[in-house]
């Protein structure tokens, strides 16, 4: 089957590109040109047409990439028209004629490409995070990973436990020999080497994860307290409806800002307080549970009415800053129960002490994206394999310190498949779906 699709954004534009791979990727330049291919990867101005009336759709560049030395591997041809919607929509109308084509699905592309051995999974996925990128920091990420740096380091550690593997075959399959003392010494040392190394890769608060999916902040509290106002405040925009009626806000609202290059994910919720209403309570539980999963609280209240009793006590035990709104209201001294806290003293209404929150947001975000050569998780899919690594290594150790050789040799393999799977050294068919539907079409 010959895939097909347009693999530049969607919507007008200059030019649009569309992507062809595929054992008759061919047939499709001499259809809609009526000439022979041009020469591999040399950009070629051609005539295109409608294949059955000959009529021309546009002019525009084409770029044939023989196999193996295209993208996918496989023979791929790369179509470079005018950005207008009729123009591609009549181009793939053409190509959906050819007997075996079909439009391709999201990440397909990609996906042969890691099929082909043209690159591994780890760089797969750095290049649907590339594309996702908004931020600076999301990019250096996702680049660092292309380069292959993580792949080698997973790699390392893989052939370090194939080799203390063969030992213990070799044991397994010559039970009448005895291995010398000092391998099975080295066994023990090698095995623990590794284990701490994975200890310590998978000791790094998560940074490669958040910097993937964006640090997320909770605006928490109680209702009218002036959440949905901040969250437009810090948007820039009216993202929620600000309403005098308590309880206005039922769903989680969220928005993803850029703030001084970091990724943030932030989160209006539901006014917290005691309700018989069927709908608001969700929209309550909800709130708690975002507020829980959050890098950080911002859990906002009235000035003239704050009360540390209840949820307010517990929302504020870690991660959190107490945003005091409604400052311009009151005269009196503030509960001294307040100082004790991390917290700024804030008006919506008269833009009052804005920049000071603002600032101790940009502090948490510093002190979280601490980022080094040592952050090779980017996804909860390798964070997994790692633990599931860690625990077969503990019990390899375990079982082959008791000379039961058979059942140690199956931790240890199954310690080097979890390590494979992650870069797609062994059978990963059951996540590859996962991974690829994340893309965009025409990648």
């Amino acid at each position: 089957m010959t895939i097909y699709a347009l693999s530049s954004g969607p919507g007008i534009s200059g030019v649009a590109i569309i992507r062809i791979s595929g054992l008759d990727a061919s047939k499709a330049v001499t259809l809609l040109t009526g000439k022979s291919l041009p020469k591999p990867r040399v950009a070629t101005l051609r005539k295109i047409n409608n294949i059955e009336t000959s009529e021309l759709i546009d002019e525009g560049i084409i770029i044939w990439f023989p196999g193996p030395g295209s993208y996918t591997g496989e023979d791929m041809v790369e179509i470079h028209v005018h950005g207008g919607k009729a123009i591609v929509l009549a181009l793939q109308n053409e190509l959906s004629k050819i007997e075996n084509f079909r439009l391709a699905e999201p990440g397909e592309f990609t996906k042969i490409a890691f099929q082909n051995g043209k690159i591994n999974l780890l760089k797969a996925e750095s290049i649907s995070d590339l594309i996702s990128a908004e931020t600076e920091i999301q990019r250096l990420q996702a680049v660092k990973i292309m380069e292959g740096k993580s792949a080698e380091k997973f790699d390392d550690l893989r052939e370090k436990l194939l080799k203390i593997l063969s030992f213990v075959e070799a044991k397994i399959d010559f039970p009448e020999e005895d291995l010398p003392v000092e391998n099975i010494k080295q066994i023990k040392i090698d095995t623990t080497e590794v284990l701490n190394k994975i200890k310590k890769i998978l000791d790094d608060q998560k940074v490669g994860e958040t910097i993937r999916e964006g640090f997320k902040i909770a605006i928490v509290g109680p209702t009218n307290a002036g959440k949905s106002s901040l969250l437009n405040n810090l948007s820039n925009r009216d993202v929620a409806i600000v309403s005098e009626i308590a309880g206005t806000t039922r769903d989680v609202i969220e928005t993803h800002l850029n703030i001084d290059g970091y990724p943030v994910i932030i989160s209006d919720t539901a006014g917290i307080r005691s309700s018989k209403d069927e709908i608001e309570k969700k929209g309550i539980k909800l709130s708690l549970d975002r507020a829980e999963k959050a890098d950080l609280k911002l859990v906002v209240v009235d000035a003239k009415s704050i009360d540390f009793s209840g949820f307010l006590n517990d929302l504020l035990k870690d991660n959190a800053i107490l945003v005091v709104n409604k400052s311009d209201l009151i005269n009196d001294e503030l509960d001294p129960e307040v100082n004790k806290l991390d917290h700024v003293l804030i008006s919506l209404k008269e833009n009052l002490n804005l920049d000071k929150l603002i600032s101790k947001i940009k502090n948490k975000l510093k002190t979280k994206f601490v980022i080094n050569d040592d952050i090779l998780i980017t996804r909860e899919r390798h964070r997994q394999h790692l633990v599931h690594c860690s625990d077969n290594l503990k019990n390899f150790l375990e079982k082959n310190d008791k000379k039961d050789f058979d059942k140690a040799a199956e931790d240890l393999r199954l310690a080097t498949r979890h390590l494979g799977m992650i870069v797609g050294k062994v059978d990963v068919e059951e996540v590859l779906g996962s991974i690829f539907n994340d893309f965009c079409i025409g990648k």
